[in-house]
């Protein structure tokens, strides 16, 4: 059994998960407006599959009302992967502090072609 983080990652890795968790973004929907953009490349219950790796990675919910199916985002599940990913921003930012840097010192050793100011 994969842990929640992990589930997530892979249920995001998918690009068809990613424009439906877009398509949640904007509200609640049935499961057959979330098929709509898809029913042309893949089956129904291919589409349903995404929609429980969706589901089981806690980044979506789902109800039934009658014959309605209903789904809507789950922000927690997306919530912990930011917050994840967030411990990583200091590295990145220095990195990009220092290639600035960096690309200061080349610029001003050796500016561009043309440039009438050098």
């Amino acid at each position: 059994m994969q842990d929640p983080l992990s589930q997530t990652f892979s249920a995001l890795a998918d690009p068809t998960r990613r424009a439906m968790l877009a398509r949640l973004s904007l509200g609640e929907a049935n499961v057959s407006d979330l098929a709509e953009p898809f029913l042309d490349e893949m089956s129904l219950p291919a589409i349903t599959k995404h929609l429980q790796v969706l589901e089981k990675a806690g980044l979506i919910t789902k109800t039934r009302k009658a014959q309605w199916r209903s789904c809507k985002i789950n922000g927690q599940g997306l919530k912990d992967a930011a917050g994840w990913m967030e411990q990583y921003r200091g590295f990145w930012e220095e990195s990009f502090d220092r290639l600035e840097a960096y690309l200061k010192t080349v610029t001003a050793k050796n500016p561009p072609e043309g440039d009438e100011n050098a």
